[in-house]
């Protein structure tokens, strides 16, 4: 019954389809789910969904408690709105309160709820992420031959690097710098925000000093303190053999510098021009051969293009179009040797013939 004495039809919710996870989902699994979806649609976010928004909430509640999520598993969602005599489920009213209580959390195996939107307020438990630069991508272009068997390549980019002036500090050589009043040297400014969860105490990192918890003395004349220039830098990047279209690489810590953190990550994607000769498919490369009719039924030795280049190729007597012949360890380069070369022999019909060639044909009578 509800409060104005109409009877009420309470629907089963299945939690794990509301995060998107199966039943024999991990704690850690539930944690990342609803990590993600919380992020999607939290409310304070362009396009959040309030609704939405308290349904992983409930389900989060709910299965991420191994109690709570043991009862769930044996009585459905009723367990916790009372049509299973299971009671509120969630004190202070649950989700079908005024509000949300997530005292259940502390103690239960989760984190802050801090920790977890972190990442949408700007801030971190105690202000100890580490602070990183901007990852860059950048598209490199191979031939073939390139990406059976690796090379290095130049590439040029620019980006911000530490100021070599100062060190990456801010500060005027030898003047030194000082701790930060803003955010009394810690780095991150506190600060309270209302949301649909109440009152939530949030860390943003200081404007002033970006996060280092210093600020210079006198500032750098070369970067004016923000310890860092923009520069073009070459780097030689080694792209390993057997590289395939659409592969990505990281090159650590060459990405964008960053005051008082750790530089980002460049990433190289991989474009690899088609060979006319060639195609591959994994550690395997497969090429065409065309024969004449004799060498088909006699057999013979013929020259084909490999990508270690030309080899000879023998062809067995009576040698059918579409036949596959092998050539070992002439493929693309493995942890463990080389995959195989494979051709594919296309015998080639004549188109005219001179009498004499007709004739002899025809007094041998090859119709099979």
């Amino acid at each position: 019954m509800t409060r104005g004495g109409r009877c009420k039809t309470i629907m089963a919710k299945d939690y794990y389809k509301l995060l998107g996870i199966e039943k024999s989902a991990s704690q850690d699994e539930i944690k990342k789910a609803f990590r993600v979806l919380a992020h999607k649609h939290h409310p304070d976010k362009q396009g959040g969904d309030e609704a939405k928004f308290k349904e992983i909430n409930e389900a989060y509640q709910v299965l991420g408690d191994e109690k709570k999520r043991a009862q769930y598993d044996q009585f459905g969602s009723g367990a916790f709105d009372g049509s299973a005599g299971g009671g509120g489920g969630y004190g202070g009213g649950g989700f079908n309160g005024a509000g949300f209580d997530f005292s259940g959390f502390q103690g239960a195996g989760f984190e802050d709820l801090g920790d977890i939107f972190g990442g949408m307020f700007g801030g971190s438990r105690g202000g100890s992420r580490e602070r990183r630069g901007g990852d860059i991508q950048v598209d490199v272009h191979l031939s073939f031959h390139e990406s059976i068997f690796g090379v290095d390549k130049e590439i040029s980019l620019t980006k911000n690097v530490s100021c070599e002036r100062c060190a990456g500090n801010g500060a005027e050589p030898g003047k030194g710098v000082k701790k930060c009043g803003t955010c009394d040297g810690n780095g991150v400014v506190i600060g309270v925000q209302r949301t649909i969860l109440g009152a939530m105490q949030t860390k943003r990192m200081c404007e002033t000093c970006h996060g280092t918890g210093e600020i210079p003395n006198t500032p750098c004349s070369t970067c004016h303190g923000a310890g860092l220039e923009k520069k073009r830098k070459t780097l030689n990047v080694h792209i390993p053999s057997g590289v395939e279209d659409g592969n990505v690489l990281r090159v650590r810590s060459e990405g964008e510098a960053i005051k008082g953190g750790e530089s980002g990550d460049l990433f190289v994607r991989i474009g690899v021009k088609p060979d006319q000769r060639f195609e591959r498919d994994g550690d395997t490369i497969y090429s065409e051969k065309q024969i004449g009719f004799t060498q088909a039924a006699l057999g013979a030795v013929v020259a084909i293009e490999t990508v270690d280049g030309k080899a000879d190729l023998t062809i067995p007597a009576g040698t059918q179009s579409q036949t596959q012949l092998r050539l070992r360890g002439k493929g693309v380069p493995t942890r463990g040797g080389r995959g195989d070369h494979i051709v594919i022999v296309k015998v080639v019909t004549p188109h005219k013939l001179s009498k004499e060639q007709r004739k002899m044909l025809e007094t041998l009578g090859l119709n099979e």
